[in-house]
């Protein structure tokens, strides 16, 4: 499990519901959920990437808090493993029967893309 930091950065690009947004210092305060996919933190000019597995967010104040189901820095993700999960997660696509099965194949497919993006990002 990720601890919770205080740590003062330049930029957040946020994966929400309704698209990717960007959160500046001193910008409007907002409460959103947060979808599958990436996050990057702008911090001393570099990037820090994470996979996000959907939550929560809430920017005001000059803080953002961000709750969500998983978390992965891009750093600690194997590229060759996720690209392997990823390659398992489309054929089970292809196989999937059943609304329910459909629905979790395709939750599973859309996690394994954000690892794979998240560890092919370069700060």
């Amino acid at each position: 499990m990720l601890q919770p930091r205080i740590v003062e950065v330049e930029e957040i690009v946020l994966s929400t519901n309704s698209g990717q947004i960007g959160i500046l210092p001193n910008d409007a305060p907002i409460a959103t959920a947060v979808d599958i996919g990436i996050l990057r933190i702008r911090l001393n000019d570099q990037w820090l990437t994470m996979a996000l597995m959907g939550g929560f967010a809430r920017i005001g104040n000059n803080e953002i808090t961000i709750l969500v189901n998983d978390a992965e820095k891009g750093s600690d993700i194997n590229p060759q493993k996720a690209q392997k999960t990823l390659e398992i997660a489309e054929a089970n696509v292809k196989k999937a029967e059943g609304r329910r099965q459909k629905i979790e194949v395709n939750l599973a497919l859309r996690r394994a893309r954000t690892r794979v993006e998240a560890s092919n990002l370069i700060s």
